[in-house]
């Protein structure tokens, strides 16, 4: 089962179902209470599940990386409630948690959409963060900086005391940061959203983190909105019998990256109405091909989205490699890069707020391959390349 945190948690003033106001600890525990009058239900996402209890509910991610062997388990006790007995060794923490480090500016949004800024204490590379305003009042708050990966930075961690770190996993010992976190004794939880093979499924992990503070309502009203919306979208292409073809990524070190047929980049283009040249290739993930497998099954594609981040215009494609001339979608010049909204500093808003507004994002993949559907939208997270 890999490894079983034990949460513990407080209660808030009101039904303990609001993290925003100050916790209070139960103080009669009575054990016939539920303490959850509140439940969430995972609709979408496949990567992991919760279930209820009297005064503690267990989450359990099953796929935190590809290919795993191991999956996490975390229960959460009400604060002021006795700990299940059944979990002798667990390690005993409040919630809702108090306070929070995160290593992925994904789970910022998740923060900010659930109101809850105000418990974040520390994450990895705080420079990258998009929003400007949101910059200023980091530094303003005095947000502490704590590396990356192998890189991570245990001793802030360990004076600063955060509840809860959230971060995310490969698989590889030589890179993962929750095996030293883990060894030094700090909590930490695997959120494995990027392995979801739907957008929805991805931004509904917003719920995994809303867990931890008891603010399930709150995740709920925002995901049950972002999923009508993207619905609604989708629905616009559903019966298009005119798909384009289109392809993603760009030749790095060597390797082209190539989305799987069951990603969830693969279900937005086909949610945005256009034919994935790769949608048979199999997995959720992401595999390196050679420069020219991926060339000669893309040469036709009519779109060409999601290439290097670093490219801002036509020349800085064809700096970096003369052969993408060649490219139908290079001579058509129907290239879209998701970095419309990058700052100086390389924090791009797609990864930081894209995740958890997929509506967003399928709104400009419409406009993007069928324009008459959206006539009035203007691009987001997406630009051409000229």
């Amino acid at each position: 089962m890999g490894i079983i945190w034990l949460l513990a948690g407080c209660r808030s003033a009101s039904n303990i179902a609001d993290a925003s106001q100050r916790p209070e600890c139960v103080k009669n525990y009575n054990l016939q209470q539920d303490y959850f009058p509140y439940k969430t239900t995972i609709k979408l996402a496949q990567g992991f599940k919760v279930s209820y209890h009297q005064n503690y509910k267990v989450i359990t991610v099953s796929s935190p990386w590809r290919d795993a062997k191991e999956q996490f388990q975390y229960v959460l006790v009400q604060c002021g409630t006795p700990p299940p007995k059944n979990y002798p060794d667990a390690q005993v923490i409040t919630v809702p948690v108090r306070s929070i480090a995160i290593m992925s500016t994904t789970h910022l949004g998740h923060l900010r959409v659930l109101g809850l800024m105000d418990k974040l204490v520390a994450m990895s590379t705080p420079k990258l963060v998009y929003d400007g305003k949101l910059q200023a009042e980091l530094q303003q708050k005095k947000i502490v900086e704590i590396g990356s990966n192998q890189n991570i930075q245990v001793e802030k961690l360990l004076s600063l005391a955060p509840d809860l770190i959230t971060t995310y996993g490969v698989g590889n010992p030589n890179t993962d940061a929750h095996p030293k976190l883990q060894a030094a004794g700090l909590k930490v939880g695997i959120n494995a959203e990027y392995m979801e093979s739907k957008p929805l499924g991805q931004a509904e992990w917003i719920k995994f983190t809303a867990l931890f503070f008891n603010a399930e309502a709150k995740a709920d009203r925002e995901f049950d909105q972002t999923s009508d919306r993207y619905s609604k979208l989708a629905a616009l292409t559903k019966n298009i019998r005119q798909r384009p073809t289109a392809f993603m990524g760009s030749n790095f070190s060597g390797g082209w990256y190539v989305a799987g047929g069951d990603s969830f980049a693969a279900q937005y283009l086909k949610d945005a109405g256009a034919e994935y040249v790769w949608k048979d290739r199999p997995g959720r993930g992401s595999l390196p091909m050679s420069f020219e497998k991926v060339f000669d099954r893309s040469i036709k594609g009519e779109y060409w989205l999601n290439g290097s981040q670093k490219w801002q215009s036509i020349n800085d494609i064809t700096q970096a490699d003369s052969r993408y001339q060649k490219l139908a979608a290079f001579q058509s010049r129907k290239i879209f890069n998701n970095n419309a909204r990058v700052n100086s500093k390389g924090g791009n808003d797609y990864w930081e707020n894209g995740t958890i507004k997929p509506d967003e994002v399928l709104a400009d993949l419409v406009k993007i391959f069928h324009p008459q559907l959206l006539p009035n939208h203007k691009f987001i997270y997406y630009q051409q390349l000229r």
